[in-house]
């Protein structure tokens, strides 16, 4: 995969709950800790590198920010870095709050 793929929030719930992804969130400190997706990765810049040493670069990862657009970006980075499955989450954070249930944080995972 040279480019990443778009992905659904219900194909992402399905991929989560089957273990077979990891979900990074890139959205703001702030809005991570009021809520986000059980199981996501605060990705930040502080946390990128930690993040690349901790994950298989063969294991898809999906990437989750507000609404689908700043994850497009995030995503075609991961794929430079040498990630082999890598998807943007459409609908972003917003579309899964509507479909599934989200966790407040008590620190970053």
């Amino acid at each position: 995969m040279e480019q990443f793929a778009h992905i659904s929030v219900s194909e992402t719930a399905q991929k989560l709950q089957d273990n077979q992804a990891r979900l990074v969130d890139i959205r703001d400190e702030h809005s991570f800790a009021e809520s986000h997706i059980p199981g996501a990765w605060h990705l930040t810049n502080g946390t990128l590198q930690t993040f690349m040493n901790d994950c298989d670069f063969e294991t898809p990862v999906i990437v989750c920010c507000y609404h689908g657009i700043s994850s497009q970006q995030a995503a075609q980075f991961l794929i430079h870095q040498g990630f082999e499955q890598v998807y943007s989450m459409d609908g972003g954070f917003a579309a899964w709050r509507l479909a599934f249930p989200t966790e407040l944080a008590t620190g970053s995972e």
